[in-house]
């Protein structure tokens, strides 16, 4: 293990004792969610800043081009999504210029163990659980290995239609009662992909109540619309889309270069080199007027994403063609416009 990832663990298991948590306590299901305290000023990211951060950056170049365009309210940033940590130093010259903290949405992988779930739930992180992530990981408990890609393709074509499963897929995934990430999965009251397709409603409702609650009580929200990590830049998922339609928030754009050179793997520790951020013009509610849905609807529902996907989709293209406006040649989108990361289902565990 890196000296980094180390250090990173053992923060989380020193947090993991003081709370009281056990190794056995499940990650991320539907209980996460309520055990989740959002702090209008976080307490441990404000020491890590302070007393770590600030002593590592002394070999770091960090800077921040467009820091005024920031209104004083608060926003949802859309940042292009280069390493792990490239979002550590925007938010340590956040707090360090302006006193201003995040909450930022992170995927289900990073929820896996307690130790780091801990972290992360003291620095004001929101779990993100996408269908990918559900299906790969409810496969992997039933049957202790990641599903085959025919396996998973006919697994997520259940979950995206609603449907029976039409497939090549082991019979204890079906068939077997369990514990589906916080629901009593029953095989002979309800089919599989209706479960799992409950399971990610639920997890929805508690998601977008969190990040109702952090809009509200004054953090900014800074979301990867990229969805994994990508030195170049590549198409955005529409979820950034429902969530500032659905708050009616200022979003701000902003382009991170050169962190993936200064965080180079797992480590939290930096190498020593330039990040340079760049801030764009605050994107408002009437800036996508012409598109926008023109009824309510309830963000991150099937519903929602059947009749307005055409609409989401715009709303996030609109942004990462700003993002590509503020990156460097080697960040900008390629020409398929896909992500250079990791691919399959490697992306959810």
């Amino acid at each position: 293990m890196k000296p980094g990832r180390s250090l990173f663990r053992r923060c989380g298991e020193a947090l993991t004792a003081g709370v009281g948590m056990s190794d056995t306590t499940r990650v991320l299901d539907l209980t996460l969610y309520d055990r989740i305290r959002l702090r209008s000023k976080p307490p441990v990211q404000r020491l890590i800043a302070d007393w770590f951060l600030r002593f590592d950056y002394r070999k770091l170049d960090l800077r921040v081009e467009g820091l005024e365009r920031i209104p004083p309210r608060p926003v949802v940033y859309a940042m292009n999504h280069t390493d792990n940590f490239n979002y550590w130093p925007f938010q340590y010259y956040l707090h360090r210029e302006r006193e201003r903290y995040t909450a930022t949405w992170v995927k289900g992988k990073n929820w896996e163990d307690v130790a780091t779930a801990t972290f992360m739930r003291l620095t004001n992180n929101i779990p993100i659980a996408s269908r990918g992530y559900l299906i790969t990981r409810d496969f992997l408990n039933v049957m202790g290995r990641r599903p085959e890609p025919e396996e998973y393709r006919a697994l997520r074509d259940a979950v995206d239609d609603g449907q029976p499963v039409s497939g090549p897929v082991p019979e204890a995934v079906l068939q077997k009662p369990r514990d589906m990430m916080g629901h009593a999965f029953d095989p002979t009251r309800e089919r599989w992909s209706a479960a799992l397709r409950g399971v990610l409603a639920e997890m929805n409702r508690r998601f977008v109540r969190l990040n109702e609650q952090a809009h509200w009580m004054g953090l900014d929200i800074l979301v990867f619309p990229q969805g994994t990590r990508s030195v170049r830049l590549s198409r955005g998922h529409i979820g950034l889309a429902e969530l500032v339609l659905h708050l009616g928030a200022t979003l701000v754009p902003v382009g991170c270069n050169g962190s993936d050179l200064v965080y180079t793997g797992r480590s939290m520790r930096s190498e020593p080199g330039r990040i340079v951020y760049r801030i764009g013009e605050p994107m408002y509610p009437d800036d996508f007027a012409d598109i926008a849905p023109r009824v309510p609807f309830v963000p991150f529902t099937s519903e929602a994403e059947a009749a307005h996907r055409d609409a989401f989709q715009e709303v996030v293209d609109r942004v990462m063609l700003r993002i590509d406006g503020l990156v460097d040649e080697r960040h900008r989108f390629s020409t398929d416009l896909a992500s250079d990361g990791t691919r399959g289902t490697d992306r959810f565990l």
